[in-house]
């Protein structure tokens, strides 16, 4: 076993007050972290539900638990309940247990039932928003001013997270203690900002234009153009060589009522419409969870901790850090991270936790305890912890590194290097041996320069790097000895020892390709644009056409085909598709099984590489038993491509082979040489914001549109906001966090590192501290034996935890093979719509096939007394080894102050699978027992034809667990 090193042993040893620990990239900070846990208990009188250890992966949560296992007395099974956790994970378990109530301290109706689904998934949650802002849409006209200017109200599902992390919280008259007032931004802290940036720059012939008149005459257009008619003149604005202030306080002064009311009502009930289907996104899992925190003083004091550990802390947003304070009880609070490895923005987090780790401590303290006291302890002197010992690395490599975050990203960048080194803490090398190769290349063919250094490396004794564990040596050995006994552990390395990163999706799709053509093993490994290919584009046109002869699809497939845009046109109005395409057509609708035409569509195109594997796995065996209809994949391909899904996927070449994967998917792993690619124009350092939201949110500016409706009755128009342009542009662009990224990939190298560029290359590359060499690629096709599996494959779910079914999983389809009649799948689906639009409160009448079992439900609907809800998502955990999670949507819940009826409607009408349908209520029966425990629960089947309502008698749980078992584990 490894002994701390004297920084490490601080750590562990220091467990009284708070503390901030600086653990650089490769420097044990798990070791240490999990050392000092392990302390805790063996020297205080502290048990593990003392100690609150927050991680943010499930997988290093794991890694800690088994670490903390190996240095106490505890076994696994002992500290499996520990709280040794995520954020969000620890959170789920305080509402289950306390926030049942947690909603009504916002002014909300709904309540947090024991069944809550917690949304992790992009695209399942893209979705629900979906239906959800169609229908604000409609009940709020006051709006329409708002949507009008929105490309995409689905993004604003976005915003409401960035909210939420902020700590903006809405009540339905007004906001959580006060935190509405975010939204008007902070004015005089952006004054003092375009102040400073709005003095002119001496240059060598004079003053020169200020930095603030620079980035607003960049955005504003010469003519005014894009703005409304009420926008001021462009020379009014853009003076020389300063911008004028007046207009600059008008822009951050303007109206934003409007826009703060429509941000309202939209967060407000997007959080009623979640409880009101039983489930949370992740943001609004926090958001209830600190609500509750604050306003429950006897739920606080059960959930609080003596000691307090953050890993990872710079990746921490301000709802986190309040909850933090909120959950402990003392101020034996430690937080571990590194501010040069923050790289997650675009989730909310903000490296000034971190960076001001102090500051921020004292002011949220204080007002969380504004009211009354909610953190009941003074805090202390922070002790500051700095490990520098990096285990990794090597000098060449962390020095390289280190400068990296002193670039600038573009030419007219100004960097304060004299203030970001002195926030730099360096780390010492622990190796003995620096053989490091740090180099950098460039050609236009970028993809074959990456596959052509690789092979350059390959076998290369000058890129030599680890490769046997003997000899060793003592730790009391020279260090001469020691060096000896390194450099009798290197050897040339193999592909396996290569990692190459890239900062976009897009280039590691492309090299891939590029690898496939070449028979050079690279491996993939994490989330990819899978369906933004060629092949999927097509895929989702051919099923389009076979579905319902869509003009989208033709559209695509035509140009795909070589027609020029008349004739694709032409042809799409007269509907006289090539007789090829028609009969191929024909050929798919004809096929029985969705992997059967998915196949068929990729071989006519010759589709037979990685991606195309991928794809079909998606559709065909990784969700549930059965697949998808070809509507529901036109749906799920849809749905994908909006969302921007970066399924997790491996491409597997073999054993030895080399590993691609983005910057950010690569943080915290390591790799003995590293290719760091596409250091490029646009690519590396990325500008601008990667969404294209048209409400955005910034703590300085406030809340702004970037886009307005003109309502002029002669033109309304859609113009691009000048007051955004103007505040956005007196502000300076900030590139910090792309710097860190650089900084995170270059520090995952422990020998070796090669950067790569095409021929647009960026500052990134041009500026570092190394000559760039020119390199005409040439790559030579591996000859090796074919892996046991080849392509790309996507991960199969995790099946460590609970198994998760849906209720109909569990039931026995063959009951329907008795089926001699029936109206169909469309009949029962439209009478389902009806019941759910009508209950609802929808303005919908009987109407077409199934009418008569319309109005049925109609009349029954009417003469229910109490509160109605339709389709209402249940999950029954069912215990055991293993623990089994079934989920399903009950149609109707119909509740009064003495019972709840589980209603489910059925349109069959020989009623075969009825004992089939006993199985299904039976799970609602207990989700509705365990969320209503002193109320009768009564499971109905409605069957619509005979205007029928059969009460079922359930099973029990543990008769349910058998039919979950038999249909799922044997």
């Amino acid at each position: 076993m490894p002994e701390p090193n004297p920084r490490q042993r601080d750590l562990i040893e220091s467990l009284d007050g708070p503390h901030l620990v600086d653990a650089g990239a490769g420097t044990g900070k798990t070791f240490a972290v999990t050392r000092r846990y392990a302390n805790i208990l063996d020297s205080t009188a502290a048990d593990p539900d003392d100690i609150l250890l927050v991680t943010f992966t499930r997988n290093a949560a794991a890694e800690m638990r088994d670490r903390i296992v190996a240095r106490t007395d505890y076994d696994l099974t002992q500290l499996q309940d520990a709280p040794i956790s995520t954020f969000h994970a620890y959170a789920y378990q305080i509402l289950r247990r306390y926030g049942h109530e947690a909603p009504t301290h916002l002014g909300l109706d709904e309540r947090i039932p024991q069944s809550l689904d917690l949304v992790e998934d992009e695209v399942q949650e893209r979705t629900r928003f979906r239906t959800f802002v169609s229908q604000f849409e409609d009940r709020h006209p006051e709006h329409e001013d708002v949507f009008a200017a929105l490309s995409d109200p689905a993004s604003l599902r976005s915003l409401i997270a960035e909210l939420a992390a902020k700590g903006v919280i809405p009540t339905t008259d007004g906001w959580f203690r006060g935190s509405g007032a975010l939204l008007d931004g902070d004015r005089e802290a952006f004054l003092d900002a375009f102040h400073e940036a709005n003095e002119p720059v001496e240059g060598a012939n004079g003053y020169n234009q200020s930095d603030a008149r620079k980035g607003i005459a960049g955005r504003l257009d010469s003519e005014m153009g894009p703005y409304g008619p009420d926008a001021p003149a462009y020379d009014d604005i853009v003076d020389y060589p300063q911008v004028d202030e007046q207009w600059v306080a008008a822009a951050f002064d303007e109206d934003r009522s409007a826009l703060r009311s429509f941000v309202h009502d939209l967060y407000v009930e997007y959080l009623a419409f979640a409880l009101g289907r039983n489930y949370l996104t992740q943001s609004l899992l926090l958001v209830l969870t600190f609500v509750l925190l604050c306003e429950d003083d006897r739920a606080r004091a059960e959930v609080r901790h003596e000691y307090m550990m953050i890993d990872e802390f710079q990746d921490t947003n301000e709802l986190q850090f309040k909850l933090a304070l909120l959950l402990s009880g003392t101020d034996n609070i430690c937080v571990v991270g590194d501010w040069k490895q923050s790289i997650y923005g675009f989730q909310y987090t903000t490296v000034e936790n971190i960076q001001h780790f102090g500051e921020r401590l004292d002011r949220y303290r204080a007002a969380l305890n504004r009211d009354r006291e909610r953190v009941p302890y003074e805090v202390g002197d922070i002790e500051r912890i700095a490990l520098t010992e990096n285990y990794r690395s090597t000098s060449s490599i962390l020095e390289f590194a280190e400068d990296s975050l002193t670039i600038p990203a573009t030419n007219g960048e100004d960097l304060d290097v004299e203030a970001i080194e002195a926030e730099m803490t360096d780390l010492d090398a622990t190796n003995h041996v620096d053989n490091s190769r740090i180099e950098l290349v460039t050609h236009e063919r970028e993809l074959e320069l990456v596959l052509d250094r690789v092979q350059h490396v390959v076998d290369n004794p000058d890129y030599a790097v680890e490769k046997h564990d003997e000899p060793t040596v003592e730790d009391e050995a020279s260090d001469e000895a020691k060096a000896e006994a390194e450099r009798a552990r290197l050897d040339t390395p193999d592909y396996g020892d290569i990692a190459v990163f890239t900062r976009k999706r897009a280039f590691a799709r492309d090299l891939i390709e590029a690898a496939e053509d070449h028979d050079v093993p690279v491996g993939y490994e994490g989330g990819i644009e899978l369906f933004d290919t060629d092949q999927a584009k097509l895929l989702l046109a051919w099923l389009r056409i076979v579905e319902a002869d869509d003009d989208r699809g033709w559209a695509v497939v035509l140009e795909e085909a070589g027609y020029t845009l008349a004739h694709a046109e032409e042809l799409l109005d007269s509907e006289a598709y090539p007789e090829a395409m028609v009969t191929f057509r024909e050929e798919l609708r004809a096929t029985e099984t969705l992997g059967g035409l998915v196949r068929r569509v990729f071989d006519r195109y010759g589709f037979d590489g990685p991606y195309a594997d991928g794809l079909v796995e998606e559709l065909t065996n990784l969700h549930g038993s059965t697949v998808y209809t070809r509507g529901e994949a036109i749906e799920f391909l849809e749905a994908n491509l909006d969302a921007g899904a970066t399924p997790e996927i491996d491409a597997n070449p073999g054993e030895d082979a080399v590993t691609l994967q983005t910057i950010h998917s690569a943080k915290g792993l390591e790799y003995p040489i590293v290719v760091l690619a596409n250091l490029n124009e646009r690519a590396f350092p990325h500008y601008g914001r990667p969404d294209a939201s048209r409400i955005r949110f910034d703590d300085t500016i406030g809340l702004r549109q970037t886009q307005v409706l003109d309502t002029s009755p002669d033109r309304p128009h859609v113009f691009d906001s000048w007051q955004y342009d103007v505040l956005s542009g007196a502000l300076p662009s900030s590139y910090d966090e792309e710097r860190r990224l650089l900084y995170v990939a270059m520090t995952r190298a422990k020998r070796h590192l090669l950067c790569t560029a095409g021929d647009e290359p960026s500052n990134f590359f041009t500026e570092l501290d190394r000559e760039p060499t020119t390199v005409d690629p040439e790559v030579t096709p591996v000859e090796r034996d074919p892996p046991t599996e080849t392509g790309l494959s996507v991960s199969p779910p995790n099946r460590e935890g609970p198994v998760q079914a849906g209720v109909h999983d569990i039931m026995d389809d063959s009951v329907y093979d008795e089926v001699t009649e029936g109206e169909g799948t469309e009949f029962g689906t439209a009478v389902h719509d009806f019941a759910e639009a009508y209950a609802l409160g929808e303005d919908v009448d009987p109407s077409g096939p199934g009418a008569d079992e319309q109005a049925e439900i109609a009349a029954f609907v009417d003469g229910l007394s109490g509160t109605v809800s339709p389709e209402q998502t249940v999950i029954c955990p069912l215990d055991g080894d293993p623990r089994i999670v079934l989920s399903g949507i009950v149609d109707l819940l119909h509740v009064t102050p003495e019972r709840v009826d589980i209603v489910d409607y059925k349109t069959d009408r020989q009623r075969v699978a009825h004992a089939e349908y006993r199985t299904q209520l039976s799970v609602y029966h207990h989700v509705l027992s365990a969320e209503y425990p002193h109320r009768e629960i009564r499971p109905i089947i409605y069957y619509t034809a005979d205007d029928e309502r059969v009460k079922i008698e359930p099973l029990s749980e543990a008769e349910l667990r058998e039919c979950a078992e038999r249909a799922l584990l044997r």
